[in-house]
C-alpha cells in the first residue's frame, strides 16, 4: 500500500490517516508532498489524486484507493480486531463515533484560525469568541468521554483508539497556541503527545524543509 500525504507540519488529515494506520499495524510506503508550494495546483492534477479530487490523505494498493482521513480509520478498523479502533460497549461506541464524526464535520473556526502547525510554539494567542466556543465545545466532549469510559486509561475511552487519532491534531494546535485547559485535559494531552507514532510524526515534521508563510506566524503578529 501507499499513503500520499502532506506536510507532516501542517496536514492534520494527513495525520489522522497516517496514525491509523500505524495504529493497524499495516505496512505501507509513504509519500509526502509539499502543499501549496508553485507546483502544487499541477500536482494535484495528477493520476494519483484524481480520486480524491486532489485532497490528502490517499491511501492505494494498486489500482484501489481510499481517500478522506475517516474513512481511512474506517477501513483501519475493518482490518484490525474489535475493540482496537472503537470501543466494545455499543454505547461507547456510538459515542466515540459521534466525537469522532464532529471532530470531522466541524470546529471549522478552529481549523482556520489556528492552522496546524507542530514545529512552532507561539505561547498564549489571543483567540476569537468563535474559536472559544469550540475549544469550549472540545473539552466538554474530551470530558463527558473521560467520566463516562474512560476508566483507568489515559485515553478518551480508556484504550488509545479512533476518536483519539482524531483528536490528535488538535491537541499539537493546542500546544502550538498556548490554549489553556483544565487538568484533566492536560493529562490526557500529554498522554497523546508521548504515544510513540504522534511522537514519530512530530520529529519527522522538523526535518521536513517546506514553509508554509502564513501559517509560520502567530495570530497576533
Amino acid at each position: 500500500m501507499k499513503l500520499i500525504i502532506g506536510n507532516r507540519a501542517y496536514s492534520s488529515w494527513s495525520m489522522r490517516g497516517w496514525l491509523a494506520l500505524k495504529h493497524a499495524g499495516i505496512e505501507f510506503e509513504e509519500l509526502v508532498v509539499p502543499l501549496f508550494d508553485s507546483e502544487w495546483d499541477q500536482r494535484r492534477e495528477g493520476e494519483e489524486f484524481a480520486a480524491s479530487s486532489g485532497k490528502v490523505p490517499v491511501l492505494w494498493n494498486g489500482d484501489d484507493v481510499v481517500w478522506d482521513s475517516m474513512a481511512i480509520v474506517e477501513f483501519c478498523a475493518e482490518r484490525s480486531e474489535p475493540g482496537r479502533f472503537w470501543p466494545t460497549d455499543e454505547w461507547a461506541r456510538g459515542m466515540a463515533r459521534s466525537m469522532a464524526a464532529e471532530m470531522h464535520s466541524g470546529f471549522s473556526h478552529l481549523r482556520r484560525e489556528l492552522p496546524m502547525n507542530v514545529r512552532k510554539n507561539f505561547g498564549s494567542v489571543p483567540l476569537s469568541p468563535d474559536v472559544e466556543a469550540d475549544i469550549v465545545r472540545i473539552l466538554n466532549l474530551w470530558a463527558q468521554a473521560r467520566a463516562r469510559h474512560g476508566g483507568s486509561g489515559d485515553y478518551l475511552f480508556g484504550e488509545w483508539s479512533a476518536v483519539d487519532i482524531m483528536f490528535a491534531p488538535v491537541v499539537t494546535r493546542f500546544v502550538t497556541y498556548g490554549v489553556p485547559v483544565p487538568p484533566f485535559a492536560g493529562a490526557y494531552m500529554e498522554a497523546v503527545l508521548h504515544r510513540a507514532d504522534v511522537v514519530e510524526w512530530i520529529e519527522l515534521a522538523q526535518e521536513e524543509p517546506w514553509v508554509i508563510d502564513q501559517v509560520e506566524y502567530s495570530p497576533d503578529g
